[in-house]
């Protein structure tokens, strides 16, 4: 695993769970101080609900997204072989989907705490099975779950882009399973406000 590699691998695991942080306590502080429940008191449907809360915070992630690869290109001088705004457009779908992700987990916790003991089988394992270690030879059940992880595919098409130059043709794919799986935790995202509110 080249050095390049390395650095991008990690940094696609930490700034999703910077994400997920960031979007999950802010949801979760929504619910506590009464915003939430008075919002579905209105006559607004769930799927905008969930929409405006995802674009709200989706602003502050672009922010964050733009400051992190400016650091890592510019500053840490990581190899970029490919297209800079593909690469940026890459990371904030990477971004949307660990958003979505803690949107939807926060729906369930009652605390930030409990918030954050789902770190461990939300990110830690994607970081691990999908970015830190390559895993050509490992067992086929390895390969499954690595399959399953959303950080499989990010990590996947930044490599392509970063080191090895590569176009959208290449990585459309990778790009195509991203956005399912956001779109999978959006939806899941509404079913959970069932609880909050009957429809």
């Amino acid at each position: 695993m080249t050095q390049e590699s390395s650095t991008s691998k990690r940094s696609v695991g930490g700034g999703s769970s910077i994400v997920f942080i960031i979007a999950g306590v802010s949801f979760l502080r929504e619910r506590s101080s009464g915003t939430l429940e008075r919002t579905l008191a209105t006559p607004l449907r769930r799927s905008s609900i969930v929409f405006g809360y995802f674009v709200g915070f989706f602003l502050f992630v672009t922010i964050q997204t733009i400051l992190i690869q400016l650091f890592i290109v510019n500053v840490l001088n990581v190899t970029q072989q490919g297209n800079y705004f593909l690469l940026l457009f890459v990371n904030l779908l990477t971004a949307s989907v660990a958003l979505s992700l803690g949107l939807l987990l926060s729906s369930f916790a009652r605390t930030e705490f409990q918030l954050i003991q789902f770190i461990p089988l939300a990110i830690v394992p994607q970081i691990f099975f999908s970015c830190l270690f390559d895993l050509t030879d490992a067992p086929t059940w390895v390969e499954v779950i690595n399959r399953l992880m959303p950080l499989t595919y990010a990590a996947d098409a930044l490599q392509n882009i970063m080191i090895r130059g590569y176009g959208f043709r290449e990585i459309w794919l990778d790009l195509v399973v991203l956005a399912g799986f956001m779109l999978v935790f959006v939806l899941l995202n509404m079913r959970a406000l069932r609880k909050q509110r009957p429809v």
